[in-house]
């Protein structure tokens, strides 16, 4: 591909478990402006490989306020639930290699043995089932990548916000899970795979992503993928500090098109972020114009609600 044919790609995936909510606006704003002011398209996928937990109806709904808010995408949507053959295939070329085994540990297991590594509560996976012998168990079984061995498992690279960024894949992230007990794909193994194949560029999502970002570029790596940008973004909190969730049922986009229009939050989402000086009525399109990362800030934001 010449230079004349590039076009930076970027893309919004939300989970279809719930309605948005404004955390989740926020990220789907800065990630369809920092794409348009590079003259990209913007992708929608929907992330509904959680099958107790998707529903149509969310998806249907998360389009619709999408559009409401003047956030169009040029491609898409694409359904991860849709794609299963495609991450199967990628499933067994890692396993070919003796990248991937199986493991048994339940939650219960894994916590028994150790407490939560990281503030959100992550747990590092030290490894218990990485040397099994084949039929040492049986019964359901999650598929686990291995990472390499202590010291050899270094990820560095420089987040587009953050700058450089350093991780030890063994002692931070552990063996990750690439399709889940229950037979359903997991996160990291299907984000990385429609990534690289719908030729995404530019990934911008909240900061609580970060640490997955080592793990991607890794996966993408050796699946002969070339990983895109990662741009992480400062989280929406509540005044108790706490990132917006579904549970913040106050700022979910049902309660917010009761009071307001889209101009009002985009607006405001816009002052929060920097990039206006004061929460005054704009439309995505206006912004785009002068959007400029270096003009948001690294530090969580508090919303306070009114």
């Amino acid at each position: 591909m010449n230079n004349k044919e590039y076009i930076e790609r970027g893309r919004f995936a939300p989970s279809p478990t719930g309605r948005m909510h404004l955390g989740n606006v926020f990220s789907a704003l800065l990630s369809w402006l920092s794409i348009k002011a590079q003259g990209g398209k913007w992708v929608l996928r929907i992330e509904d490989i959680d099958p107790q937990r998707s529903r149509m109806e969310y998806a249907d709904l998360i389009m619709g306020d999408l559009e409401w808010l003047g956030l169009t995408w040029d491609e898409g949507p694409f359904y991860q639930s849709e794609r299963g053959e495609i991450y199967e295939a990628e499933l067994q070329k890692l396993t070919a290699r003796g990248l991937t085994y199986p493991c048994y540990c339940t939650r219960a297991d894994i916590l028994a043995t150790q407490a939560p590594h990281e503030s959100d509560g992550r747990v590092v996976y030290k490894g218990t089932c990485r040397n099994l012998k084949p039929g040492t168990h049986s019964g359901p079984a999650a598929v686990r990548m291995r990472v390499p061995e202590e010291g050899e498992g270094i990820v560095s690279f420089v987040d587009g916000h953050y700058g450089e960024q350093t991780v030890d894949l063994t002692t931070q992230c552990g063996d990750f899970i690439v399709r889940r007990k229950d037979g359903a794909w997991a996160y990291q193994l299907a984000v990385v795979v429609d990534d690289a194949l719908m030729g995404i560029t530019e990934v911008v999502r909240g900061r609580d992503l970060l640490l997955s970002s080592p793990q991607q570029i890794y996966l993408a790596k050796e699946l002969g993928f070339a990983p895109p940008r990662f741009t992480h973004l400062p989280l929406l909190c509540n005044t108790e500090g706490q990132r917006l969730s579904k549970r913040d049922r106050s700022l979910d986009m049902e309660a917010l098109r009761s009071r307001f229009e889209a101009e009002d939050i985009i607006g405001l989402l816009a002052y929060k972020a920097g990039l206006q000086e004061s929460p005054n009525r704009v439309t995505a399109e206006e912004l785009v114009a002068g959007f400029d990362w270096k003009k948001i800030g690294c530090e969580d934001i508090i919303l306070v609600e009114n």
